[in-house]
């Protein structure tokens, strides 16, 4: 389980990594870290483009970047900012992604009062797609 210092300690790298979003057309920054098992960190933000279905969620950036490193550990959590909106959970596309590396990653977003909130990616995907 995560404390809320390192959960609070994830929320800043996030929020750091939404500073660097390419999101001319919507507007809507995203900035994400991922937390594997061996205490690697990865970060990630949202890359626009002028064909929408094209985009590259944070989350999937990071999670990209990590594989991309040579990651082999399971993800353990993944924090979630926006400088939009509170409660900024991860898209139907980035749950499966998440759920991927595995089903017990915890989800970290920040509350309307900036104090994290923690879930189970299983809570928001409950019936992934599995081979």
């Amino acid at each position: 389980m995560i404390d809320e210092t390192k959960a609070k300690e994830l929320l800043a790298l996030a929020k750091e990594a939404s500073d660097n979003a390419y999101a001319p057309y919507s507007k809507f920054k995203v900035g994400a870290c991922a937390l594997f098992e061996n205490g690697m960190l990865y970060k990630g933000c949202n890359v626009e483009n002028a064909s929408y279905g094209l985009c590259l969620c944070a989350e999937r950036n990071a999670l990209s970047s990590a594989i991309t490193s040579g990651q082999k550990e399971k993800l353990a959590a993944i924090a979630i900012f926006s400088p939009n909106t509170k409660f900024c959970y991860p898209c139907g596309a980035c749950r499966q992604w998440i759920w991927e590396f595995s089903s017990n990653t915890l989800i970290i977003v920040e509350d309307n009062e900036q104090k994290p909130e923690i879930t189970v990616i299983s809570a928001l995907l409950p019936k992934a797609f599995e081979l």
